[in-house]
């Protein structure tokens, strides 16, 4: 199943009812005068936060969205019945703007949140509403007005407390796996991970927060190289982020000039971004070439005031300490993420599902992978 983080939809609220002009007529009753009532409101379109929803998918195969008009006003002081409401259910993160002027109009974060997308429109009056002492038989009434019509886009952006990014193959998804249930694809090959994958990490005492796959980014991400340009926006919500270097086969690439390649992009898509807390981790310490790396990219992060891990994501070294590091740094800005996803989180529209589980640094890894 894919995983759908944007789409377009059209939303027309509901008409109001036209009010009617009629007066009442009954044997034996002179000058019954008007009596028509008001016509009703049209539904809304309202979005509202369903955190058992994972992606946009079910927004993306139907576009088109029209709430109910309301009833038109009846003689005898009957007013017109509202229009029912539509709802349409969004995951947690969901940010909302006009198409046409890519103004945003709202973010729906916490669950329950609710935004009136577009608005009915307002029942007619009826002629009831015009009898005065001089105009004593009004024999017309309003129409109702339409409802708002609007062509939307929305945005997920993923609820995640930590974001891990990085090149291709450095690991990413070996590591998400082994600390968290999430099941991600996982193999030898670069761009592995199509999609961002979810997990809850678990640390003990009531300690636990979410942590987020991003697929690899290369240079050139921020302006539309590779898959990172899309996913992105995943990692703007997080508290801290993990940056997973390795040392790769290809003898012109090494960790630090990885390091760099990614910082840049960071900057180029948004200074906010390049600007949070950053956690740098070494991967793949099981291999002599990453082992031998290590001096030098220590002595570099700490150049750098950045705080250093080196770790093996498919024996476990170190992925302990990594995960405790983190961990700190979220309780010190708060969880947002965790309380909103709460226990559980199932990435329907995604590769993984993760679920509850306290971090076993004892569970065997798998294969690497970015």
């Amino acid at each position: 199943m894919k995983f759908y983080d944007e789409v377009r939809i059209s939303v027309k609220a509901g008409d109001g009812g036209n009010g009617c002009a009629s007066f009442r007529r009954e044997k034996f009753i002179a000058r019954g005068g008007p009596n028509g009532g008001d016509g009703g409101k049209g539904g809304d379109i309202v979005l509202i936060v369903d955190p058992s929803v994972a992606t946009l998918i079910d927004l993306h195969f139907q576009k088109n969205y029209r709430a109910q008009d309301g009833e038109h006003g009846r003689g005898k002081d009957q007013y017109g019945k509202a229009g029912g409401d539509l709802i349409i259910k969004v995951p947690p993160g969901t940010v909302v703007s006009g198409e046409d002027t890519g103004e945003p109009l709202g973010e729906l974060i916490e669950p329950g949140a609710v935004m009136i997308a577009a608005a009915g429109g307002r029942g007619g009056w009826g002629n009831i509403h015009f009898k005065n002492s001089v105009r004593q038989a009004p024999d017309f009434a309003h129409s109702g007005k339409p409802g708002e019509q609007k062509t939307l886009r929305l945005t997920l952006k993923l609820l995640a407390d930590v974001g891990i990014i990085g090149y291709p193959n450095a690991g990413k998804s070996t590591l998400i796996s082994r600390v968290s249930r999430a099941r991600p694809k996982i193999a030898d090959y670069p761009f592995t991970t199509l999609a961002p994958n979810l997990g809850v990490v678990y640390l003990g005492e009531h300690r636990s927060f979410v942590i987020a796959d991003i697929p690899g980014l290369i240079k050139g991400a921020s302006e539309g190289a590779g898959l990172g340009h899309r996913f992105l926006k995943h990692v703007e919500r997080c508290a801290v982020l993990i940056h997973l270097l390795e040392a790769a086969p290809d003898p012109e690439r090494n960790p630090l000039a990885d390091f760099e390649v990614i910082e840049e992009e960071l900057m180029h898509y948004s200074p906010d971004l390049a600007a949070k807390p950053r956690v740098a981790a070494l991967n793949k310490i099981e291999l002599p070439e990453c082992r031998d790396w290590e001096p030098r990219v220590r002595e570099y992060m700490a150049a750098r005031g950045l705080a250093f891990h080196a770790i093996s994501a498919v024996t476990g070294e170190g992925v302990q300490d990594l995960m405790n590091a983190v961990g700190e740094v979220i309780r010190q800005t708060g969880s947002a993420a965790a309380r909103i996803h709460g226990a559980q989180i199932d990435q329907t529209g995604g590769e993984a599902s993760a679920k509850t589980t306290a971090y076993d640094p004892a569970r065997s890894g798998e294969t690497e992978s970015g």
